[in-house]
């Protein structure tokens, strides 16, 4: 969740003047695009939480994983790939699926490793967090599902998937949908101490890094998932029918091994696998996304997050960012479904 803002664009926070000329520049350039391009196609109007469910769950094996995920809409569809969070899971996507499958989108949306059904199928295989891992584990399932290229579409960990998978595989990838932007991160930028009141944000990422934290996190896994939602998201009244729905996908064994290694390794408190240094290289040195993009923001985050003048030279394709009104927090698809929807209809180019 806020942690899906790495400490580099953090940096973005205390020199935001600097940018103020060059954000103005970008933003014409931006209203200039959103003027003269084809509307998205009519989708359902939809009340957010008019869904509860996806159906029966399909499994998959691809890579190290046996992956559990959702499916809707007609199989021959384009593909659209959306990806949950932390401490999220795929009822992030649970009024945005059946949006989407209505406009003849193969709609695919995957627990992450550590979540719900998704399992490794190897108990030798490291629990690994990094962000380069989860996201050949979305290279792996498109393999497995035969899916050549994708719209990819994330909120919090699954943004930062989603714009990995779009900056190495960009073939792979035929637009982007981000929630707080360029999310890519390195141990090196994450190094760089901040000022005590934007440290403050990261409280539980320093709980992590003990063994107080991994014994708190494990025993209390629910309470912390739900005071996360709280602080993340403050206007949006979710009920304790909606939280159970998503902290079900907890209970997963792998669950918190996963998320303490992530932060972990985020602070260079936990290696990584060697098999991964060749994507995190090209990552620290945060490269350039080349494909169609459109970045959402709430106006309601209460998570830590940049500017979007901060990353809008991140992405050199059609772009636009969006800022979504009426009290919307960190876990935009799930707050505002329709507008989530149709970004990726937009991006997408329809």
């Amino acid at each position: 969740m806020a942690e899906e803002i790495n400490h580099h664009r953090r940096r973005f926070f205390g020199t935001a003047a600097l940018t103020i000329a060059a954000a103005e520049l970008g933003m014409i350039n931006l209203a200039a695009a959103q003027s003269s391009k084809t509307e998205a196609a009519d989708l359902p109007t939809i009340k957010p939480g008019t869904n509860t469910s996806f159906g029966p769950l399909k499994q998959i094996d691809a890579g190290v994983l046996n992956v559990g995920y959702a499916e809707a809409g007609p199989t021959d569809g384009p593909a659209v790939i959306l990806l949950h969070g932390w401490p999220y899971d795929i009822h992030t996507y649970v009024d945005v699926a059946p949006l989407l499958a209505s406009a003849g989108y193969r709609v695919i949306v995957p627990y992450l490793r550590g979540y719900g059904t998704t399992r490794f199928l190897s108990s030798e295989t490291v629990r690994n967090g990094q962000q380069s891992a989860i996201a050949l584990d979305i290279i792996a399932l498109m393999d497995a599902l035969k899916i050549e290229k994708a719209t990819i579409g994330g909120c919090d960990w699954g943004a930062r998937t989603a714009c990995i998978v779009a900056a190495l595989w960009p073939e792979r990838c035929k637009a982007l949908v981000s929630v707080s932007g360029y999310l890519i991160g390195s141990q090196q930028s994450n190094k760089m101490p901040l000022p005590p009141k934007a440290e403050l944000q990261w409280w539980y990422q320093y709980y992590f890094a003990t063994e107080r934290g991994q014994a708190g996190y494990d025993k209390y896994r629910r309470d912390f998932a739900k005071l996360i939602w709280q602080l993340a998201s403050p206007k949006w009244a979710f009920d304790d029918a909606t939280f159970d729905r998503s902290a079900a996908s907890f209970d997963n064994s792998d669950h918190v091994g996963i998320v303490i290694h992530n932060y972990r390794w985020r602070l260079g408190l936990a290696e990584g696998e060697p098999r991964y240094d060749d994507f995190e290289k090209p990552l620290a040195e945060f490269p350039v996304i080349t494909v169609p993009t459109i970045t959402l923001e709430g106006d309601a985050n209460g998570a830590p997050h940049p500017d979007p003048s901060a990353y809008a030279k991140k992405f050199s394709a059609r772009y636009e960012h969006r800022t979504i009104n009426g009290g919307i927090g960190h876990n935009l698809p799930q707050e505002a479904p329709q507008a989530f929807a149709k970004a990726v209809v937009e991006a997408d180019g329809h």
